[in-house]
C-alpha cells in the first residue's frame, strides 16, 4: 500500500488495522512518513507511507526511515505494528480521562461569534473604554498564533452582571447584535439557541480567572519540544488551543518532555507532518507511573526552570526560542535536565533514543489497559 500517512495515525489505526491483522496479514515492510515527490511540475503537497503486508510473514521485519536529507535507514526487529514501529500490534484508543492522577485537559473556548468578539489592539482603542470597562470587558485570547508566534489578541468577555452597563457603549452593543443575528442565521439548533446571549462565548470551559497552562492544538514537527504556556489570571484561551485550567506546575514537565513529544508524533494524528494535538488520544492515553510528592515536587522545578528561561529572553517568541538552530543554550539545558528527571522516574536512567522510548510507553499502555479491563 502506498498511502497518505493518516492510515497509521489516530483513530483509523483501531478502525483499518485490527481488520487486517485478523485477515492473517502482518507487516514485513514499511517507509515511515515522507513527502509524496514526482516529476510534475505541481507536487501534491501530500505526505505518504509504503507498507509491505504478506500472510507468510518472513521473521526480519524492515524499517525504512528518510531523514531531511533523503538518506535512507532501516532497523530491522521481529514485529512492525500499525503505527510503524518496531513493537507488538497495540491499537491506542481515546480515553475520556487521563491516567494516573494526570489533571485534566479540555478545549478552550468557541466564540461562534462571526468574528464579533474576538479584536486586536485597534479593535479595543476604538472602544474608548475607560479603565473599569478595559479591566471587566476586555481580555486577552491566545489560540496557536498567539501562543507561538506572540500575536497579540483580546476578546469581549463580558460577564452577565455588567452586560446592561456594557450595551451603553454603542459600538459594543453593535458587536453583541451583530453576534446575535450570526447565531439566529445558522443552520445549527444549539448556535441559534445561542442568538439569546450573544455576549458569551458559544462553548465556554473557564470562567476567566484560572491561571491555564495551554497547548496548541496544530504545531510544527520542527521543534524538539511541543509549545506549552503558562498563562496568567485572566487569560482566555480559544478552541485552537487545548488546556489545563488551575492545573499543578508539575503538568508542564511532562507536556514538555520528549517522552511526551514521541507519544504525540506517534498516536495521534498529523496534518502532513505538522503535530495535531489531541485529549482524548495523547494526553489521556499517556502512560505515566505512579508520581510520588517527590516526584512531583522535581517536576514542578524543573517545570519553573523552563519558564524562568524563556522569561530570560523576553519578549522572544516560542517560535523564536524553539528554533533548533537559535534556541538559547540556558533553555536548552533546562529541557535536558526536564528529561533526565522525568526519564528517570520512568526507568532509572536516561533512555537511549526515541525507539526505546516508544517500547516502554507502548509496553506501560497495554498494562495500563489491562488493568482498566480487569
Amino acid at each position: 500500500i502506498v498511502a497518505t500517512n493518516s492510515i497509521c495515525q489516530g483513530q483509523q489505526v483501531s478502525i483499518l488495522w485490527p481488520l487486517i491483522f485478523e485477515s492473517g496479514h502482518t507487516i514485513h515492510f514499511a517507509h515511515t512518513s515522507f513527502k509524496w515527490k514526482n516529476l510534475a511540475s505541481h507536487n501534491a503537497g501530500v505526505t505518504v507511507v509504503i507498507v509491505g503486508m504478506t500472510n507468510n510473514s518472513p521473521s526480519r521485519k524492515k524499517l525504512f526511515y528518510a531523514n531531511a536529507q533523503d538518506e535512507i535507514t532501516v532497523k530491522v526487529g521481529e514485529h512492525i505494528n500499525a503505527y510503524l514501529i518496531h513493537g507488538p500490534n497495540v491499537m491506542i484508543s481515546k480515553r475520556n480521562r487521563p491516567s494516573n492522577g494526570l489533571s485534566k485537559m479540555d478545549f478552550g473556548n468557541k466564540p461562534t461569534d462571526g468574528g464579533n468578539l474576538l479584536l486586536n489592539k485597534t479593535d479595543v482603542e476604538d472602544l474608548h473604554l475607560s479603565e473599569w470597562e478595559q479591566t471587566n470587558f476586555i481580555r486577552p485570547i491566545y489560540g496557536a498564533d498567539e501562543l507561538i508566534k506572540g500575536k497579540q489578541r483580546y476578546c469581549l468577555w463580558i460577564e452577565d452582571k455588567h452586560l446592561n452597563v456594557a450595551l451603553q457603549n454603542d459600538k459594543i452593543k453593535g458587536r453583541i447584535e451583530r453576534v446575535r443575528e450570526a447565531r439566529a442565521a445558522s443552520t445549527k439548533a444549539a448556535t441559534v439557541a445561542l442568538a439569546d446571549s450573544p455576549h458569551r462565548f458559544d462553548e465556554m470551559r473557564q470562567t476567566g480567572d484560572e491561571r491555564v497552562i495551554a497547548i496548541p492544538a496544530i504545531s510544527s514537527e520542527g521543534r524538539d519540544h511541543l509549545p506549552c504556556s503558562y498563562l496568567p489570571s485572566g487569560s482566555i484561551v480559544s478552541n485552537k488551543c487545548y488546556a489545563l485550567y488551575d492545573a499543578p506546575l508539575w503538568n508542564i514537565a511532562l507536556i514538555a518532555s520528549r517522552l511526551h513529544w514521541v507519544w504525540i508524533g506517534t498516536v495521534c494524528v498529523r496534518l502532513e507532518m505538522r503535530f495535531s494535538y489531541s485529549n482524548t488520544l495523547g494526553w489521556n492515553t499517556f502512560p505515566v507511573p505512579t508520581l510520588t510528592d517527590k516526584n512531583k515536587e522535581d517536576l514542578t522545578r524543573c517545570a519553573e526552570n523552563i519558564l524562568l528561561a524563556r522569561e530570560a529572553h523576553f519578549p522572544k517568541t516560542i517560535a523564536e526560542l524553539y528554533d533548533p538552530e537559535k534556541m538559547p543554550e540556558n533553555l536548552r539545558q533546562a529541557h535536558v535536565q526536564n528529561d533526565e528527571v522525568l526519564e528517570r522516574i520512568y526507568i532509572g536512567r536516561r533512555f537511549r533514543n526515541d525507539t526505546e522510548r516508544l517500547e516502554k510507553l507502548f509496553d506501560m499502555y497495554t498494562k495500563m489497559t489491562q488493568n482498566s479491563a480487569a
